[in-house]
């Protein structure tokens, strides 16, 4: 594992593509799926700080908790691909880590029509 690269989180519903996608890149990343596919939210952002490991998910409810609920995280990188199929997901983070990898880190990022926004995380 390339330690100057972001660690991850993959949520249900990204993809198993996804995960071995970022295996298969040198990525450091845990799944879900792997670890306890019925872990709420909340738990996967605590694990994800614990870790210092930024989360891949598809499910909105992050942003609530993070913004509404004020729960801290390591990074947050929100897709909002609903009807896409795996590969295209794939394709998605493969641009996300080509063009901007080095400004995800902490902070809370969504991805949406073709466009990503990074929100600042406050520390």
């Amino acid at each position: 594992m390339n330690p100057t690269k972001i660690k991850f989180i993959v949520d249900m519903g990204v993809s198993k593509k996804v995960e071995d996608w970022l295996s298969t890149n040198d990525y450091d990343i845990k799944a879900i799926r792997d670890i306890d596919p019925r872990m709420k939210d909340r738990d996967i952002l605590k694990l994800a700080v614990t870790e210092k490991r930024m989360v891949i998910s598809m499910d909105k409810d992050f942003g609530e908790l993070v913004f509404n609920s004020g729960l801290d995280h390591s990074g947050v990188l929100l897709l909002r691909l609903e009807d896409a199929k795996s590969d295209e997901k794939v394709k998605t983070i493969q641009e996300i880590l080509l063009k901007y990898e080095d400004k995800l880190r902490n902070n809370f990022c969504v991805y949406q029509q073709g466009r990503l926004r990074i929100r600042k995380n406050k520390f």
